[in-house]
């Protein structure tokens, strides 16, 4: 059977040295590539004809930029519509980035840590950011929940410290987690069939049908992941950006 983790090494597709420094442009980039290059032409395409009775792309698009905005209104308030523009870029990034991954022989860059901790920690210094910039110092009363006793405040605070600062890492883990998990096991049922053929001969092959529909239903589990995880990871953008604005 093939190494279910091969799937995930990162290769040097354009090698790169300047210094001592790799700066290699790899499969992992080239997907991160694609998957904006699918979100633009998506958006530029649906919305060319801007018809009354909406084409198939126009509907994806249009649904696609209500659906955003509506998350955004409901879980981050009216005031946050200015950010609108990064909530639907970090959820199309995410989203297409899962979806290609579902190619065979494609690259899911949400499966890699450095990818998913990089936009979790692109979330966490702009809702500190923009909390700094609105309530300035008045943002640290933040870690010391409104009512709480004074002298609680030894506890609460660095409890509250951690919990804010352990937000990226599981923003982070949480998507890449589920993204490896559920390609390591879709790989491993994949070789199940390919390793019971090659031990029993035609009889082999007759079992090997049983991963096969077990791979299917894996797979459509796989698509609904790839939706759900990088709407977890918006929606809870946009609960951090509510905590940013209202301070709650």
């Amino acid at each position: 059977m093939a190494d279910p983790l091969h799937q995930f090494e990162i290769q040097p597709i354009v090698p790169i040295q300047i210094g001592g420094l790799d700066l290699s442009f790899s499969n992992s980039a080239a997907f991160m590539v694609a998957a904006v290059l699918a979100t633009t032409t998506l958006l530029m395409f649906g919305m060319r004809g801007r018809a009354i009775v909406p084409g198939r792309l126009q509907s994806m698009a249009e649904l696609l930029y209500e659906f955003i905005a509506g998350m955004v209104k409901e879980n981050a308030g009216p005031e946050a519509r200015r950010y609108f523009p990064l909530v639907f870029s970090i959820f199309t990034f995410i989203l297409f980035g899962n979806l290609l991954g579902m190619i065979p022989g494609a690259f899911t860059f949400t499966s890699h840590i450095a990818v998913t901790f990089a936009l979790a920690m692109v979330v966490f210094l702009f809702v500190t950011i923009l909390a700094l910039v609105r309530h300035g110092l008045h943002f640290f009363s933040f870690f010391m929940p409104q009512g709480a006793p004074i002298w609680l405040a030894p506890l609460i605070v660095p409890i509250e410290i951690v919990s804010y600062l352990s937000r990226p890492v599981s923003l982070s883990i949480r998507l890449f987690a589920n993204m490896m998990a559920g390609h390591t096991m879709l790989k491993v049922f994949a070789g199940f069939t390919v390793s019971m053929g090659a031990a029993l001969g035609g009889l082999g092959y007759a079992f090997g049908l049983i991963p096969v529909l077990l791979n299917v239903a894996l797979i459509g589990f796989e698509i609904l992941v790839a939706f759900m995880q990088a709407y977890v990871f918006t929606i809870l953008t946009c609960i951090y950006i509510r905590d940013a604005i209202e301070l709650h």
